[in-house]
């Protein structure tokens, strides 16, 4: 039993981090890709030292690792609870101003500036949400929920099973994780040195949220190369590579394929990037789909729509690479039932409905999870990710928190 007199600190250090600019930088080739994520995971790894992890630190790559000793004769596998301390490299995050909005009556709500709304279309989930008190920006930034819930509930779990040793538990392992945001979080991590057999990452949407399915991904790159002399003497000799790549483009199927006409378990084909002048053209795509095996069935479908369009302008050439991102975790958790059974167990004791529904993205956990470290995604109460439009309500931050707790004991128990 969860103990009704504990006063949450989640809030309080949610609206202290928030303060912190750190937001990774997607064009970066450094690790982190931005110094100042370093600022809060430092003064994160300070503030988990002054609660009694004594093992608390931040390493070289801006990692937070932690442990609550075991408080039980049992053998208990060590788990981790993950979180990331970057922002969006979308939105900015500098200056961000979090407002609470005290007991929620429904309808849209309207930002104080830049004539943002967050409406109830497009967040049905407010729905569920009269009477609770919800966290939005003032409109000028992101909120950084994205993963500063995350971050804010773990460590409130921690205070929690610190001050009620009682609630017993195996070996508990923190990990606070650089540049998820630009999928380079699990990059430095040493898996060795954290010592979780299994792990969770607190980084999802509504309450009740384990998701233990993710698209497979893979990234692709197209040059288009041209052929450039000076525009008034071009007749007959220039090739210009940006009309090659915008035919390219146009050539694309205008439904079905790209991420504005799917949705469920449909893949998808995506350009984010397009950039370039007259002798050459780089076109960067993201391929999405929760099969596996259909990324290699798209990629070939762009690599001969690619040579067909190439083939139309004579002189030029295409080069194209695929670079493998991450896997559908699945695959990994189906070997490993219990991992998900124990948090749905977790859920089910506090009177949550666990929802599971795979995710049209990934998380840390895909790529821990074919690291040999387990890892589906619990609920943090985050919305609306990477916009001015973010929001989290302080409820679903508080059951994010006993969640992690009751995850904690059910391992214990189930030893």
């Amino acid at each position: 039993m969860f103990d009704a007199n504990y006063k949450f600190t989640c809030v309080d250090r949610f609206l202290k981090y928030v303060k912190y600019d750190t937001q990774s930088d997607e064009e970066s080739t450094s690790f982190p890709s931005s110094e100042k994520q370093k600022i809060l995971s430092k003064d994160l790894a300070e503030e988990l030292i002054a609660l009694g992890l004594k093992d608390a630190h931040m390493d070289k790559w801006g990692y937070v690792m932690a442990t609550l000793p075991s408080n039980t004769n049992k053998k208990v596998d060590p788990i981790a609870f993950i979180a990331h301390v970057d922002t969006s490299p979308a939105v900015t995050g500098l200056n961000v101003n979090p407002v609470i909005r005290k007991n929620y009556q429904g309808g849209d709500i309207k930002l104080e500036t830049g004539g943002w709304v967050i409406t109830v279309d497009d967040n049905p989930d407010l729905k569920n949400m009269v009477g609770f008190d919800i966290i939005t920006t003032d409109g000028s930034t992101l909120l950084g929920a994205d993963n500063k819930a995350g971050v804010s509930e773990i460590v409130d779990a921690v205070n929690y099973l610190l001050t009620h040793p009682e609630v017993k538990h195996g070996d508990i392992k923190i990990c606070f994780t650089p540049d998820e945001e630009v999928g380079r979080g699990t990059e430095k991590i040493d898996l060795k040195k954290l010592g979780a057999k299994y792990a969770y990452t607190i980084d999802g949407s509504s309450r009740g949220e384990l998701e233990t399915e993710t698209f497979s991904a893979d990234a692709v790159v197209i040059k288009f190369f041209g052929k450039n002399i000076h525009p008034g003497y071009a007749k007959n000799i220039m090739i210009n590579s940006v009309k090659i790549a915008s035919h390219f483009i146009e050539s694309l199927p205008k439904d079905g394929l790209s991420p504005e006409t799917t949705d469920g378990r449909e893949g998808y084909v995506h350009c984010g990037s397009f950039n370039g002048n007259e002798e050459l053209t780089t076109l960067k795509f993201i391929i999405r789909d929760f099969v596996t095996s259909k990324l290699k069935d798209y990629e070939e479908f762009l690599k001969k729509l690619a040579e067909e369009t190439v083939a139309k302008y004579p002189g030029a050439r295409m080069e194209f690479q695929v670079i493998e991102q991450y896997r559908n975790m699945k695959e990994i958790l189906d070997k490993h039932p219990h991992v998900n059974d124990y948090a749905i167990e977790a859920m089910e004791r506090l009177g949550i409905k666990p929802i599971m529904h795979p995710i049209r993205g990934g998380t840390d956990g895909s790529r821990l999870s074919f690291m040999g470290l387990p890892t589906p995604n619990i609920f943090a109460g985050e919305h609306s990710f990477h916009s001015q439009l973010e929001w989290v309500a302080i409820q679903d931050m508080e059951m994010a928190v006993k969640t992690i707790v009751e995850v904690a004991k059910v391992w214990e128990e189930k030893a």
